[in-house]
Parts: structure tokens; C-alpha cells; sequence
């Protein structure tokens, strides 16, 4: 195998941490920040915060007087982020269920996710919780990929769409969320005056092999079926040879609560 691949699956806070500083990372969360709009003052929630990648950035935005939740359902992630920002009064992180907010109604001005509906059990209801807890006027902005949409050029056509369709059906639980957030997002009661798609492309096939895991979900294409062995191989080794070329979308979505914020 080439050394082109990362064969080992990364431990899940490295990954988090190192997309956050690649060039398709920094530029979706800045856009992201940006729609937010977050104000001093303010309080914001980050669903889904996993290790706190992101949780001093939005302090940053809040200023002194503001506050910023931070809400994983997954104890070590909550217990990282806890530990990079235990010195910052500011922030707060809170384990917890998309689906089961442990927030009072109304009591928050912002709120984010970042690729998490992707993974939930039920995307409207997450999204209700997330209108419940916003105060009205409040502001919801999301992050999440289509991975129907992914696309890594190769001679065998017909090899590439397996490939996808193995991602979209059996490696991302809400694979095509991306798409249906703006539909979603209206019927839990929002407003959605923005829907932004963000688009990469990857030229390097380490910088998209480190994101996307083409390797390893190569590997369980062929266990599930998707692919022969043999097909697998040679996708593989064409892609390693180049030139190489991949893209997939992500949707950037605002989503406001109908009604009058204070701030």
C-alpha cells in the first residue's frame, strides 16, 4: 500500500482538532463565525463541541460578558473540552443529548453544529430541541456535508459511484442531511433566510485521504459488498498513481427564530 494512505483510523479528537486547521476547515468555520454573528454579551451554545475545537473562538466573539455552552453527549469528548477551557469563566460544558437539551427553555441568543446532525438518531428532533431552547430572534447555524455528493474522479466510473454510494448508505448514519436542512429547519419553525454551499477540492490525495478516509472506507466497501477486491485494488493504486481530484459539498444553513431578540 501506498504511504500515500493513512491505514490506521485516527483517534477521533486528532481528527477533530486536525481538520479544524486545514484550509477547508478554517475556511467553513469562518464562514460559519460569520453567520453566526455572534455579539458581545451574548450566549452561545456549540452542539456538539466534541474536544472544544472551537469553543475559544466563540469566547473570543461573546467577549467578557458573554457565555458559551459547549453540549456532547460523549463523556471524553466533553471531559477534553472541559480541560482546554476549565480556565476560561466564560465557558461552560455540559454532557448531554441533542435530543434532550439539559437547558431551559428560551435562554440562548446563538447556537451552532458542526457535521453533528449527520451522525443524531433524529435530525428534526435535535433541531426542535434547538428551537426550544433559542430565544426568539435567535440565531441557529449549521454545518453539514452531502455526502451524496462526493465525487473522486477515476476511469472506472462505475468503481467511483460504488465508492459513494458505500459512503452515503452504510459509513454516515444522516448521509444527505446537508441537503434537507433548510426543509428541516422550517418545519421545527425557523426562518431560513441563508443556505450557503461550500464546496473543496482536493488536488492532493494525502489532504483528502486524512479527511475522508478513502483507505479504510475503500476496505469496508469490499467487506460490505460494495466493491470486489479486486476492483478495490486497482481504484487504490489509480488514485495513487494521479493525478488525483475529489470534491464534495457541505451546506451552510441560518436558521432564525421567528420573534424579537432583546440583544
Amino acid at each position: 500500500m501506498t504511504s500515500a494512505f493513512e491505514t490506521t483510523t485516527p483517534d477521533s479528537v486528532v481528527y477533530l482538532d486536525r481538520l479544524a486547521t486545514t484550509d477547508l476547515g478554517r475556511d467553513y468555520k469562518g464562514r460559519m463565525l460569520a453567520l453566526l454573528d455572534a455579539r458581545p454579551g451574548q450566549t452561545v451554545l456549540d452542539l456538539g463541541c466534541g474536544p472544544g475545537t472551537d469553543l475559544a473562538v466563540l469566547a473570543d466573539a461573546v467577549g467578557g460578558d458573554g457565555r458559551v455552552i459547549g453540549v456532547d453527549r460523549d463523556a471524553r469528548m466533553a471531559e477534553r473540552a472541559h480541560g482546554r477551557t476549565v480556565s476560561d469563566a466564560r465557558v461552560r460544558v455540559v454532557l448531554g443529548d441533542a435530543h434532550a437539551l439539559p437547558l431551559p427553555d428560551g435562554g440562548l441568543d446563538r447556537a451552532r453544529t458542526d457535521r453533528v446532525l449527520q451522525h443524531v438518531a433524529d435530525p428534526a428532533a435535535a433541531l426542535a430541541e434547538l428551537r426550544r431552547v433559542l430565544r426568539p430572534g435567535g440565531r441557529l447555524v449549521m454545518g453539514e456535508p452531502d455526502w451524496d455528493t462526493l465525487a473522486i474522479d477515476h476511469p472506472d466510473v462505475a468503481t467511483a459511484r460504488a465508492y459513494t454510494r458505500h459512503v452515503a448508505e452504510r459509513v454516515v448514519r444522516n448521509s444527505v442531511v446537508g441537503r434537507q436542512l433548510a426543509r428541516l429547519a422550517a418545519e421545527a419553525g425557523f426562518a431560513v433566510p441563508t443556505v450557503v454551499p461550500v464546496t473543496p477540492v482536493f488536488r492532493d490525495l494525502a489532504t483528502a485521504d486524512r479527511i475522508l478516509g478513502i483507505e479504510r472506507n475503500t476496505r469496508r466497501a469490499v467487506e460490505a459488498g460494495y466493491l470486489t477486491a479486486d476492483a478495490a485494488r486497482e481504484w487504490l493504486d489509480r488514485l495513487a498513481a494521479g493525478p488525483f481530484l475529489a470534491t464534495a459539498t457541505l451546506h451552510i444553513v441560518v436558521a432564525d427564530a421567528p420573534g424579537h431578540s432583546s440583544m
